[in-house]
């Protein structure tokens, strides 16, 4: 049975997972998420990181990061996606479009007013997953404005 739990991003099992993530990123990119990021990003109430448990084992996460408006493109409210991986046997299943649901969730509870996020096209099934979840594409934000294979989305709350 599946179970969607609130971990601290400086758990082992995050760790481990992000370490995944960076490798899927590395194969498919050829570089990994140069993206600073830091535990307390995701304490709440300005963020929150989950991760999916199958019998007892870790197989998928995500977590927001609250962001304000600044020069890099995010506006106030904005509430940003990071780090969203399903491990390869457990893909298919539905986990990703529960934890989404569940950011989305806690995000819109904890006041914020918009998701975003940023993928790649080397992604395409992400991008084909947050379309079908009512994200619609916006402006590059963030560290990845510069980069022609980045894809920005944004939904309301």
């Amino acid at each position: 049975m599946d179970e969607i739990r609130p971990i601290p991003f400086d758990h082992p099992d995050a760790v481990r997972l992000s370490a995944l993530v960076q490798a899927e990123y590395l194969r498919r990119y050829g570089y990994d998420d140069m993206t600073p990021l830091h535990p307390t990003h995701f304490d709440p109430p300005d963020g929150l990181f989950l991760i999916a448990y199958r019998d007892d084992r870790p197989v998928a996460c995500g977590g927001w990061r609250a962001q304000a408006a600044g020069d890099e493109g995010y506006a106030d409210g904005d509430a940003e996606i990071k780090r969203m991986f399903v491990v390869p046997e457990a893909r298919g299943r539905g986990l990703a479009r529960g934890i989404l649901r569940a950011l989305e969730d806690s995000a819109r509870a904890a006041g914020r007013v918009r998701m975003v996020l940023e993928t790649g096209t080397p992604l395409h099934e992400a991008m084909a997953l947050y379309a079908d979840c009512g994200y619609a594409p916006t402006a590059n934000f963030g560290p990845y404005r510069g980069y022609s294979d980045s894809r920005c989305f944004a939904k309301p709350l």
